[in-house]
């Protein structure tokens, strides 16, 4: 039915520049036209939900919005305050829409990849809770924490270019790596079961800080954030926890766009004003999201959080918030752009895939574009992978992507009335989906094992995803150093056996052996030395083969008992 469609895009210059299948060129993808379509389709389906997440949690910081209150309660009762964070929202959720749209079509037209990008998830809840707080309650006004995530996104475009992020992502031990994504989906499942982004399962204590919620808001104390009692009676903690089993039924029958569907089925039915979930209660704030929400189709243009930064970096918090946001951004980058490289079968034999130094300059380059639209850092979204298993290998999937993000953005009515309890069971899907890796940690080696722990429970118990990689790598610096100097110290007479150890300090990159240098760089040195790469690779795999060799003679050697021969 589509095959004169398909051959003729293949034929023309679209089809030649993106590569797709019988457009005559080499290197051509099997794919076709009408697969990528269907791809970006399956892609956006899937990540719909970060419109309406994403401007809900940024929301929280309020944005530019100024607290002038004295009695301690972050202005939550304060009306003014609260309106102004409403326009706050309903920015972020045009600002989330444009730059998902901007970003994922530069992916697509120069680096040719199918992947999406948006401000990512655990990345946005670190910049709202931990580095500006809650209302503007942390050490980093929002104006200027923005203006830390632009000049981020400039660094790792320097980054990106000379082949540093190849080094930096070695320095952080193995372990350590896979713990850092567990403790993240840890805190977004945390903020996911509270009150402010969530279904309010979980709410304050004065003794033991948190402890069972979901009261009805009558008896919610908003100042304090303590249930007064008639816990697990709240109709839309309920709805909440409905939501959550939909989603989760949706993704056991690989249904795509579960998460979207589960936010979805749960706003729909908080539309409705006469009932005990509703989101518009007849009250002057449900009033106002009520006559929003009759827009429907409406654009809202950007009134407060564009362009809104503030250059003030030159203190200690600004750089401790700045590097934590370029540490993560590569970490997150590089796992999801090469497991997703590997995916779609583009990995050769170097370990590398084309266009891959485009992709982080791509994918650094929206970063500092988002945050001229209020966003935190902007990644490359790992549900890309819903539509590479649809088929798309080209950059026509992102571009198919991108258009469904700029049709969103005139749907902001719609995005800005899903309640929180609608979207804070996909928070604790994405959690529990994020946290999965921590079967590859190292739990044979206690030295790997323990400091993987303690980057994985301190982000959700100190709200802070920075002082979970504090702990994660000085813990691993003090273990392992002490270890080292014990066994120096003694001369070897006390030592321990570290074969299960991760190996960690390995920065010859590349089959060759080509250190930093970038990937689109190596070829080009080694075509004006006149030097096949063919030639270094089949001489580092000769060297490893003599290394192995040695090794098994090494093992043959010793007996069962540990003597040898």
């Amino acid at each position: 039915m589509f095959d004169k469609l398909n051959n003729a895009v293949a034929s023309s210059f679209i089809g030649r520049y993106f590569k797709l299948g019988n457009s005559g060129v080499p290197n051509a993808r099997s794919t076709n036209f009408t697969t990528e379509l269907r791809a970006g389709l399956a892609t956006f389906v899937t990540m719909a939900y970060i419109i309406s997440v994403n401007a809900l949690i940024l929301s929280d910081t309020g944005g530019p919005c100024v607290c002038n209150s004295n009695t301690g309660d972050l202005c939550v009762n304060d009306p003014d305050y609260i309106a102004c964070k409403t326009i706050v929202q309903r920015d972020l959720i045009t600002g989330t829409a444009a730059i998902s749209c901007i970003a994922t079509a530069i992916m697509g037209i120069f680096a040719n990849l199918p992947l999406a990008l948006a401000p990512g998830m655990g990345m946005n809840a670190y910049f709202t809770y931990t580095v500006v707080g809650f209302h503007g309650s942390g050490k980093i006004a929002y104006e200027t924490a923005i203006a830390a995530v632009f000049v981020e996104g400039l660094i790792f475009i320097f980054l990106s270019i000379i082949g540093i992020r190849q080094w930096m992502t070695k320095l952080i031990p193995t372990s350590i790596k896979i713990a850092i994504g567990a403790g993240v989906g840890f805190f977004l499942t945390f903020i996911g079961l509270q009150r402010s982004a969530g279904i309010a399962l979980i709410s304050h204590d004065p003794s033991t800080i948190v402890t069972l919620g979901g009261c009805p808001e009558q008896y919610y104390n908003a100042t304090t954030g303590i249930c007064n009692g008639h816990n697990m009676e709240s109709p839309t903690t309920w709805l909440g926890i409905l939501g959550f089993l939909i989603i989760v039924t949706l993704l056991l029958f690989r249904v795509k766009g579960s998460m979207f569907l589960g936010i979805l089925f749960i706003s729909i039915v908080s539309w409705f004003r006469n009932s005990q979930v509703t989101y518009f209660p007849y009250t002057e704030e449900g009033n106002a999201r009520f006559d929003f929400f009759k827009k429907v189709v409406s654009f809202h243009p950007m009134e407060k959080t564009l362009g809104a930064m503030r250059f003030d970096i030159g203190t200690s918090d600004v750089w401790v918030a700045l590097i934590t946001f370029l540490y993560l951004d590569i970490l997150d980058t590089t796992g999801t752009l090469y497991s997703m490289a590997k995916f779609s079968g583009f990995l050769d034999e170097h370990g590398d895939f084309e266009g891959s130094t485009a992709a982080f300059i791509c994918d650094a380059l929206s970063i500092s574009i988002g945050s001229i639209f209020g966003t935190s850092p902007v990644t490359t979204f790992i549900e890309s992978g819903s539509g590479i298993t649809e088929g798309g290998r080209t950059g026509i999937s992102s571009l198919t992507v991108s258009f469904f993000f700029f049709i969103s953005l005139f749907f902001a009515p719609i995005f800005a009335s899903i309640p929180p309890w609608a979207s804070g069971p996909a928070l604790v899907v994405i959690g529990a989906m994020m946290a999965k890796g921590i079967k590859e940690i190292n739990w044979e080696y206690i030295g790997d094992a323990v400091p993987s722990f303690l980057t994985i429970a301190i982000m959700p118990l100190t709200y802070n995803v920075a002082y979970g990689l504090i702990a994660g790598i000085g813990s691993y610096i003090v273990i392992n150093t002490f270890v080292w100097l014990i066994e120096k110290l003694s001369f070897g007479r006390i030592s321990l056996d570290k074969s299960k150890k991760d190996p960690w300090g390995n920065f010859s990159f590349g089959p060759g052996g080509e250190g930093l240098a970038p990937p689109w760089f190596v070829p080009v040195v080694y075509k004006i030395r006149g030097i096949e790469r063919t030639e270094k690779i089949k001489e580092s795999i000769e060297i490893k083969d003599v290394k192995e060799q040695t090794e098994i003679n090494h093992d043959v050697a010793v007996d069962v008992d540990g003597k040898t021969e």
